[in-house]
């Protein structure tokens, strides 16, 4: 199938969050299944620095009473086409903010409606989140083109109506108020990254106002995990992390542990529980919760403690007060690093990831990949990763636990702290998170039957998963 992916963000040169990701390794899995897969993207200022761009362009169009390029490239490590929309208004070098943010980006959407309609033509085009709402509507009319719309954080919806009408085409058929909920009407397939999420977001604590507009449609909503690209993050030949290891040799995974420490300023011992966090500083993470318990968490044991992040003003001022307390315990990074976040997954002995909603996480998969044991909330993505820990039954991959309430978090970390102390039957809980398969190549052969489903076709014989297991096989040898 001719596939278009439409979207904010691809990583690795335009990531912010999760979208990112998916939108960076999905369409590469999906070409080897033999999908004509494109990705189109804004044109931002800071790309020149990241990848090689042409200086002319492959395409002109107009849209919303302004002239744009479009220029073809190849997005870097990868044999995927990439198109890049060319406008004065992403210039600047930011993906986000600004208070023209609602108009750049239905202008962004309704030039790769042009784009679909005048140079490519996609049987599919995958829009990403509300930036991309417009484009169900209004390919809406060309019956030769299907929609996949794809829900990464309910929370945002794009400008409401009224605005969308001053600056752009509505057609007489469009309905919702705001952009997301025109988009989910009018996709012929949602989805949401995780199977969980798909069902919380039918619910007034999940749904964001829209709950039943969810419901009514969810004949067609379907929720699917995303992945992880396993090749690049491999503790059996990561470069970033100071000691490379396996499930077979876990022990070598120590001296990741006290490279971390000498390296944020914590004190170096291999026998102290130490406990990650790399996450935005955002309400939805669950900071609210960290801030209540974690100095009453630090005062009781003899845990350290490393943050990774940035975000709210707030929660940044108050995790670096908090970590004045604590010298030598506790160290916090007020920064976007992605080779210090990998030291983190792979030298910490739990991470922490306490969400009040989570769409699916992409942190917890990675801790689960480097031998950092989850201590979760069961919502969203984070139900459907990681499993409770049941030592008698030698069973589960993590510590979770259910109310979104003080309490039931410090519950939680102390049982972690405790469980650390039995280091056999520790080290099996991160042998099975580590033999997790949280591969593109399972998520791939979900979107690639949901694709088949809008076409009436049967689901694809789902291949057997040794094929990403057959890869970490071959890079721990070259190891």
């Amino acid at each position: 199938m001719r596939i278009l992916f439409v979207a904010a963000e691809a990583a690795p040169v335009a990531k912010v969050g999760g979208m990112g990701d998916v939108v960076g390794a999905l369409p590469k899995v999906l070409r080897q299944m033999g999908h004509d897969v494109r990705i189109f993207l804004p044109y931002y200022g800071f790309l020149p620095d990241k990848m090689e761009i042409p200086k002319e362009p492959v395409w002109k169009g107009y849209a919303m009473f302004q002239d744009f390029a479009v220029y073809e490239s190849v997005l870097p490590g990868t044999d995927v086409p990439l198109y890049l929309f060319g406008h004065p208004a992403f210039t600047p070098r930011r993906i986000y903010a600004g208070e023209d943010e609602d108009w750049r980006f239905t202008l962004f959407s309704n030039g790769a409606a042009e784009f679909c309609w005048n140079y490519w033509k996609p049987e599919i085009v995958h829009c990403h989140d509300w930036h991309t709402g417009m484009l169900p509507v209004w390919l809406n009319q060309s019956p030769d083109i299907t929609t996949v719309f794809t829900i990464h954080n309910l929370a945002y919806q794009g400008p409401w109506r009224w605005y969308l009408e001053k600056i752009t085409w509505c057609p007489w058929y469009m309905q919702g108020h705001n952009t997301m909920a025109a988009a989910v009407q009018f996709a012929n397939k949602v989805n949401t990254v995780s199977p969980t999420y798909a069902e919380q977001i039918k619910t007034p604590a999940y749904g964001e106002l829209i709950e039943g507009l969810l419901s009514f449609i969810s004949g067609k909503l379907s929720g699917i995990i995303n992945g992880i690209d396993t090749e690049i993050y491999n503790p059996a030949n990561d470069k970033y992390i100071a000691q490379t290891f396996t499930t077979e040799t876990l022990d070598q995974r120590k001296i990741n542990k006290i490279a971390l420490q000498e390296e944020v300023g914590l004190e170096v011992n291999s026998k102290a529980f130490l406990i990650g966090m790399v996450t935005r500083l955002v309400e939805q993470k669950g900071l609210d919760l960290v801030l209540q318990i974690l100095d009453r968490f630090m005062a009781y044991t003899d845990a350290q403690f490393v943050l990774l992040g940035t975000g709210d003003r707030y929660y940044e001022t108050q995790m670096w007060q908090l970590a004045s307390r604590y010298p030598g315990r506790m160290a916090t990074y007020l920064l976007y690093n992605d080779a210090l976040s990998r030291r983190i997954y792979a030298g910490t002995d739990a991470f922490l990831m306490p969400s009040r909603f989570e769409p699916c996480g992409i942190s917890q998969m990675m801790a689960l990949r480097y031998g950092s044991v989850p201590i979760v909330r069961r919502t969203g993505g984070l139900v459907d990763t990681v499993s409770h820990y049941d030592p008698e039954n030698e069973a589960g991959t993590g510590y979770c636990f259910d109310r979104y309430e003080p309490l039931d978090l410090f519950t939680c970390m102390i049982r972690a702290w405790e469980g650390f102390r039995f280091k056999p039957q520790w080290q099996e809980l991160q042998k099975r998170g580590m033999n997790q398969d949280f591969s593109w190549y399972r998520s791939a052969q979900q979107y690639d039957n949901l694709y088949r489903s809008i076409y009436g076709l049967p689901p694809r014989e789902e291949e057997p998963t040794s094929e990403p297991k057959l890869i970490l096989t071959e890079a721990n040898e070259k190891s």
